[in-house]
């Protein structure tokens, strides 16, 4: 590993000299990892209240069948992340080196999938959080409330969909650009910042799950019986069955619960950055499943357990706006204490922001560095951070804070993200049979791997029959987000590089000029691609659209 020395099961940054090109520096701890990754339980306040009003009294089951599958398709993610320590950028960097072997052009969209996933959750966070911000100091008749200044039209991508300027906007840019500030500096100040953070914006998120657990007032008719909603084209709400309809129902809401909680698999995002990648992969993947796992089954069971249908389906639940002030009520208290719980929720919302920019820029960052992506996202600054893709995070997320339905942008992504979650729980047994003989520092279990890959697949009928419940085109969308990769990868690789990959890469996967790459996978995983087609393809044709969203 050049520039690096190791000590044991440590793996230290060599003396810089002058002259040294600036990297990413291994001052992380596992428990730093945590911290970073912490702030994904905010998560479940962007798609809580949307889940809740589609599905209606099954939304709580959602939550936990969701975290569950998320936790268990981490292992398969640690597994592959030990392989690459000296690798920075998550599960999708470590699961394109799987892909390459097989097809240039399938490795990059895991990449690009997972940042385009990523991403935008700095334009959703900070745009919900100056929602509160407005909604908490203003009446909602007021000037700050109403002032917007339409830009452009994209109906043509989503009906109502526009660029515009409001309050909303500016606010959320401030929260951006002070996100930006403090993650300057490299990793190691950054998660100590989130830990401060966190500490401070998890204890809204405890107390919101655990008071109506511990009082007991949540009626059982809050949750049973376990049937989906219908909405027919006039908007009328009854209670459904389980036809075709009910399962398409399922089918979204399992597709938008899977962006929030799938999402700690960011904590390995930082092996390069860890002081000891050998153990701190493992603990730091784990720990932040288990504070998920706790989180996405609590408060969405308090959540609809205090609220009831009724209120779930309350419009201002249903667009996020109105969660804060919701569950600060949940609590009791009082003015005062109602508006205490606004103000640290929006702090679990800038956390989640900062994990997003630190996870996602280091993604961008080693995409370019392994020749993805467009080589000047690989520039650092003096102190280690990825200044050049937290940038180009930034000025993405100013565009995207213009659109006026954030959750658009959400499902859009979404498709995204899940295609990234297939493509690298196939690429978990890929590098088990690629890479038999490479010492893994975490094997997962055999049973677990195959189950993780299983998944993969289950996940696209979610997003086959699920993605277009939140509007017509979601997954005609999300696979044109997913194909804009391609002209940016043929231009690094095939102009600025000339069809070679880095000689790192290359070694990396074992691609040396002495020894052709190992297919030893043989054609298992075209089939794998094959079957992830069929499978989108046909759950989308037997899905049946509620009446209001096929109407």
């Amino acid at each position: 590993m050049a520039g690096e020395a190791v000590a044991g099961n440590t793996v230290s940054p060599a003396p810089a000299g002058r002259g040294t090109k600036p990297a990413l520096q291994r001052q992380l701890g596992w428990t730093g990892a945590f911290w970073a990754a912490s702030g994904v339980p905010a998560g479940v306040l962007l798609t809580i209240g949307a889940i809740a009003g589609a599905i209606g009294q099954p939304a709580w089951v959602i939550w936990i069948v969701s975290i569950l599958m998320g936790f268990t398709q981490s292992f398969t993610y640690a597994e592959i992340a030990g392989l690459f320590p000296h690798k920075s950028g998550g599960a999708s960097v470590y699961g394109a080196s799987a892909w390459v072997g097989y097809s240039k052009f399938v490795a990059p969209i895991s990449v690009w999938c997972n940042w385009l996933a990523w991403s935008p959750v700095l334009a959703l966070g900070t745009g919900l959080a100056a929602g509160y911000v407005v909604t908490s100091l203003f009446p909602a008749d007021a000037a700050i409330n109403t002032w917007v200044v339409k830009l452009v039209d994209l109906d043509f991508i989503h009906a109502g969909l526009s660029l515009r300027i409001n309050a909303v906007f500016f606010i959320a840019a401030a929260f951006l650009l002070a996100t930006f500030a403090m993650q300057h500096h490299g990793v190691a100040r950054a998660a100590r910042m989130q830990m401060i953070l966190g500490v401070a914006s998890l204890l809204p998120l405890v107390i919101v799950g655990f008071v109506p657990i511990l009082t007991g007032d949540m009626p059982s008719s809050h949750f049973l019986p376990l049937l989906p909603l219908t909405h027919d084209a006039a908007g009328k709400v009854a209670f459904g069955t389980w036809d075709t309809v009910g399962l398409t129902v399922l089918a979204g809401a399992l597709f938008a619960a899977g962006w929030s909680s799938y999402g700690f698999e960011t904590a390995i995002c930082y092996t390069r950055e860890f002081r000891n990648p050998r153990t701190d992969t493992f603990k730091a993947i784990f720990s932040a499943g288990l504070l998920c796992i706790v989180i996405f089954t609590i408060v969405p069971i308090a959540f609809q357990g205090s609220l009831g249908i009724d209120a779930l389906l309350d419009p201002s639940i249903a667009d996020g706006t109105g969660v804060g002030q919701a569950m600060a009520r949940m609590v009791g208290g009082g003015v005062l204490v109602t508006k205490l719980i606004v103000i640290m929720l929006l702090l679990s919302l800038l956390l989640i922001v900062m994990t997003s920019m630190l996870g996602s820029s280091r993604t961008l960052y080693q995409a370019s560095v392994d020749g993805w992506l467009p080589r000047y996202l690989s520039r650092l600054n003096a102190h280690g951070a990825p200044t050049a893709a937290m940038w180009t995070d930034l000025c993405f997320n100013l565009v995207l804070l213009m659109m006026s339905d954030y959750f658009t942008v959400l499902t859009v992504s979404n498709v995204c993200y899940l295609l990234f979650n297939f493509l690298n729980l196939q690429a978990g047994w890929i590098h088990r049979i690629d890479r038999a003989d490479v010492e893994r520092p975490f094997r997962c279990p055999t049973w677990l791997l195959a189950t993780g890959g299983v998944l993969g697949f289950v996940n696209m009928i979610f997003v086959g029959a699920g993605a277009d419940i939140w509007g017509a085109g979601t997954l005609r969308n999300g696979l044109i987000a997913t194909a804009l990769i391609l002209p940016v990868f043929i231009y690094r690789h095939y102009i600025q590089d000339k069809g070679v990959f880095p000689q790192a890469m290359r070694e990396d996967v074992g691609m040396a000029e002495e020894k052709p790459f190992p297919r030893r996978a043989g054609i298992l995983p075209y089939l794998a691609l094959a079957g992830c087609g069929a499978v989108i393809l046909i759950s989308h044709l037997l899905a049946r659209l509620p009446p209001a969203v096929a109407g």
